[in-house]
């Protein structure tokens, strides 16, 4: 079912859960290898469209070395050798990482576990807010079911919102958990008496330091939506018994969707991306975020006071928007404590957590939303990190975070050069045209081996995801402060609220437009589409 926006509107519970059950069985199911994850179907069209490109290459006159043009060529080619390059960097650490890295730490965590290595003690800290009963239902069965198996003493730590969660999940904990003895598992729950998801962890953790806690107890830092998929316990519960360095590690995640398809189509490319940056990432003994979907950390960082309070109260001091706190981000603040401290974080490929994203409204505003938060999130803790200096984060990683802050604009080059060369021959947009066709196939051919599935509308896709994620980054770039997050009851930071929050709002946008202004004029006279000024 879907609203008058296009959104999805949730059936019963039984029936969304059925669907989600079944969409699950398919998930973990072994997936096609070698050529057979290319159905005959999706190889005849792959063909036709290399066809086609191939077609209008050979038909349409080059007018990228036309020299009016070679100039704009030179500069394109350059940076696409750039960004290319650093792509395919990520891509051979991913690949070194998945065949020679992983297969030998996977050994070894395996041996450590099958000689009955257990945590002393696991704690699960999760956030709900009045989420579907059925997507409830199925992460607490998933966790139940592998801690029965397991037999890892577990305190389950629920934050709350409301009596009504409590009651659900109380009801389907004694259904479903009868068999399972009170000193293995026990529900705690915490209900949190300020608004926010930083604040029902804050209080959760609090509960957690004053418990039964020991330093090398492990805590698992997870969201109400995500289910475990085979075997999470074992595998990442593991790599810290086979390797007492290791602090943190996050794992694979997989999406189920159920709203427009064009938006499932965009998620499911976005983690094959995000399957092949955290390879590359591993290789450095760090990642980028512990992702709040699913974690692992040791309890030693948990229960420091520092670590707490930075997960209630982080914050940023802006010399526009002064002291404001996060909002929405706590992967990023855990990740950046822990980055402070030099602690080793890993990522576990086959270990996978699936997440359910039910998207109401509009695919397109949830798409904008989302990049509003993801950029805004790391854009406010890049710079802090980039301040640590390679001397602190591994130079590669401390490198990404710099980059990070660099593509969003380097992104905005190729689309501006080539309306500019639209002006001075119209057929150059036309080459530029088959360029970015031809380049996103490419990337997505590579992609696809990180896909259950190969899509032939990655390529569309993965060009409109570059152009909305760095125009929203250059605009949160210049409004830090301004929050938003639909889940949990739609909470926003940094609205206009008095006579001072509209004159900041101004300079941002003065800032804002005055900058994007001298890039493209930058461009312009490069370009010798506008005037040199002298």
């Amino acid at each position: 079912m879907t609203d008058r926006d296009g959104g999805y509107v949730p059936p019963g519970d039984y029936a969304l859960e059925k669907e989600i059950a079944r969409r699950l069985r398919d998930q973990i199911a072994p997936a096609p290898v070698g050529m057979a994850r290319y159905p005959p179907v999706f190889l005849l069209r792959l063909g036709l469209l290399l066809g086609v490109l191939w077609g209008v290459a050979v038909l349409l006159p080059n007018r990228f070395l036309h020299p009016d043009n070679l100039h704009i060529t030179v500069a394109l080619g350059l940076l696409g050798l750039w960004r290319f390059g650093w792509w395919f960097n990520h891509a051979l650490r991913s690949d070194s990482y998945r065949r020679m890295i992983w297969p030998e730490r996977r050994e070894q965590a395996a041996r450590v576990w099958a000689s009955g290595w257990r945590p002393r003690r696991l704690h699960i800290q999760m956030t709900t807010y009045r989420e579907e009963r059925a997507i409830t239902r199925l992460v607490l069965l998933s966790i139940l079911s592998q801690i029965r198996r397991e037999r890892v003493p577990t305190s389950i730590w629920i934050g709350t919102g409301s009596a009504e969660d409590e009651l659900n999940i109380r009801e389907m904990v004694q259904t479903h958990a009868a068999d399972i003895p009170d000193d293995l598992a026990e529900v705690i729950f915490v209900r949190q008496n300020q608004p926010g998801k930083r604040m029902a962890i804050g209080l959760i953790l609090r509960g957690i330091s004053r418990h039964d806690v020991e330093a090398d107890d492990l805590v698992i830092f997870m969201d109400g939506d995500a289910v475990y998929g085979p075997d999470v316990l074992e595998k990442t519960l593991s790599m810290f018994g086979a390797d007492p360095e290791l602090q943190a590690l996050t794992t694979d995640e997989e999406v189920m969707c159920f709203g427009p398809g064009w938006i499932e189509k965009w998620l499911t490319m976005r983690f094959a991306q995000r399957r092949l940056a955290m390879e590359s990432h591993a290789v450095s003994d760090r990642v980028l975020t512990l992702t709040g979907r699913f974690s692992v950390f040791r309890a030693r960082h948990i229960i420091d006071p520092q670590f707490i309070r930075t997960i209630e109260a982080d914050h940023l001091d802006h010399w526009l928007w002064g002291r404001f706190r996060f909002l929405s981000g706590d992967d990023k603040s855990t990740w950046y404590h822990l980055l402070t401290k030099r602690a080793k974080m890993t990522y576990v490929p086959d270990a996978c957590v699936y997440t359910i994203e039910i998207i109401k409204g509009s695919g397109l505003q949830r798409m904008v939303e989302n990049f509003r938060r993801w950029s805004g999130n790391m854009l406010r803790n890049g710079s802090r990190a980039i301040a640590l200096g390679p001397a602190v984060v591994p130079p590669f990683i401390w490198w990404c975070v710099v980059d990070q802050r660099i593509a969003m604009w380097t992104m905005m080059v190729s689309p501006i050069l080539a309306i500019y060369g639209t002006i001075l021959d119209p057929l150059y947009a036309t080459n530029v045209f088959l360029w970015v066709i031809a380049s996103r196939l490419f990337l997505s051919a590579w992609l696809w081996r990180y896909a259950r599935v190969p899509d032939l509308s990655w390529p569309f896709i993965l060009y409109f995801n570059q152009l909305i994620n760095s125009g929203v980054k250059i605009y949160m770039l210049f409004h830090l402060a301004k929050q938003k997050w639909f889940n949990r009851g739609g909470q926003a930071v940094g609205q206009r609220k008095s006579r001072m929050d509209a004159v900041r709002d101004h300079i941002a946008l003065f800032q804002l437009v005055t900058s994007v202004m001298a890039f493209a004029t930058f461009l312009g006279i490069y370009a010798g589409v506008l005037p040199r000024p002298f």
